[in-house]
């Protein structure tokens, strides 16, 4: 068998700790299918005398992770620390530069700067993998880059954040509301004590730029991604979405519009009403799931766990595996060379239905204001419902389906009804996926 692929792990958080822990219990296995055998030879993390719950007196300490790409005994580094820039990017533009191979699991890290070290790489002829940095446990970067190499995909979509999801499909399934949700995610660890990146959005939005990077060979555009979280959705909106045939999901969107050197990307991340039928109505709790789109593969349907220490340390292994092999190929599907820049498209040109929910004063003469302002917008109405007063008995809720038109109608809709004395809070949109 030919000499060990020799690694140095940066980071014995769970998924640093899990690597170890996969390593050590599929060693032969791994070694049989990688064509030799993965070694750890160096680790490093913040606080070394730690209880990791595992043994770690045979691998080297190194105080520096920085000295780990210096290393003339490791190959590949693992990056695992985290954080889109700081001690991450240094080690991991120290590694490629020094003509290592990098893996990481750091989402922030390759949306902001992928397209740098993947030029790195390839100057270096160094691999760069990040399969754990999109989905967990899910091979969707391998998918995308591999399985649907022959297509032009047209639309990649999906669940990209367990604890949204877990806070939505639990609000559905309880009836209790946002908040109490939330504190169930965080006492059951599907949430971080600051839970701000996840349920704004920004987790699933990384996720979503290096997915559509990879799936249109598109420069990786981070800033371009349009962002909501889901803080104002509410139980009474999970169950009016219930009541009309759907379920309310955060859903990042990539789609490809136009031709040749006309082509747009529009890439948003924001909560939608999935019909009962889509496949990802289905998708509840803690899971991801990613929906690629192609000319001839048609519907391709990714799901699995997105998040925890077994599933990204399996991704992990499967990243040191192909490098194993010599199969590491391009990170973003082609050479960082020949990737497009490609414009954003302009999110008012969506041509869709849309959900609007208005929490209003309870007074005469509201619901024409909103209706004119539809009406003036040139929205059409689908249909219209309004609810009860609230418990204190100072507020109604409506909320509205609109008919397929442009987004842009609505977005001018909405703009003749700010500042008006008769909305109580900021209306919400959300659209509905299509089938």
């Amino acid at each position: 068998m030919a000499e060990p692929l020799r690694i140095a792990i940066a980071g014995l958080g769970t998924v640093g700790i899990g690597v170890i822990r996969l390593i050590e219990t599929n060693r032969e296995m791994i070694a049989a299918r990688a064509g030799r055998p993965i070694e750890v030879v160096a680790i490093s993390a913040r606080e070394r005398g730690k209880d990791r719950g595992i043994d770690l007196s045979s691998y080297a300490w190194v105080d520096d992770m920085q000295a780990m790409a210096m290393r003339s005994d490791v190959d590949v580094v693992l990056e695992l620390v985290g954080g889109s820039d700081g001690p991450a990017l240094t080690l991991a533009r120290a590694a490629l530069d020094a003509g290592k191979g990098l893996v990481t699991a750091n989402k922030a890290m390759v949306a902001h700067h992928g397209l740098e070290l993947a030029e790195l790489a390839a100057i270096k002829n160094s691999p760069f993998a990040f399969e754990a940095a999109v989905a967990g446990g899910i091979p969707v970067v391998k998918s995308l880059r591999e399985g649907t190499a022959a297509n032009a995909l047209t639309r990649i979509y999906g669940i990209l954040n367990g604890t949204c999801n877990y806070v939505l499909s639990e609000m559905e399934r309880t009836g209790a509301d946002f908040d109490e949700m939330l504190q169930a995610a965080q006492d059951q660890g599907f949430a971080e004590a600051d839970p701000a990146f996840d349920i704004g959005g920004i987790d699933a939005a990384h996720k979503l730029a290096i997915l559509a990077a990879i799936g249109f060979g598109t420069r990786i555009d981070f800033d371009a991604v349009r962002t909501e979280g889901i803080t104002q959705v509410r139980a009474s909106d999970i169950a009016q979405a219930d009541a009309l045939g759907y379920v309310v999901r955060l859903v990042g969107i990539a789609s490809l519009f136009g031709e040749g050197e006309e082509r747009r990307l529009l890439q948003r991340v924001r909560p939608c009403l999935v019909p009962f039928r889509h496949p990802l109505a289905a998708v509840t709790g803690p899971t991801n799931a990613v929906v690629a789109e192609g000319d001839f593969s048609g519907r391709l349907l990714f799901q699995g766990a997105g998040a925890g220490d077994k599933p990204t340390a399996s991704a992990v292994v499967a990243d040191l595996i192909d490098i194993a092999r010599g199969q590491s190929g391009a990170p973003f599907s082609v050479p960082s060379g020949a990737l497009v820049q490609c414009a954003p498209a302009d999110p008012g040109d969506r041509v869709g239905r849309d959900y609007l929910r208005f929490t209003v004063a309870d007074r005469t003469g509201v619901l024409a204001e909103l209706t004119a302002a539809m009406r003036d917008a040139d929205v059409s109405i689908e249909s219209l419902i309004q609810h009860g007063r609230d418990k204190d008995g100072g507020e109604v809720q409506v909320a509205m389906v609109t008919h397929d038109g442009p987004e842009n109608c609505v977005s001018k809709a909405l703009e003749l009804l700010e500042g008006s004395p008769n909305l109580t809070a900021p209306p919400l949109v959300m659209p509905i996926l299509k089938d």
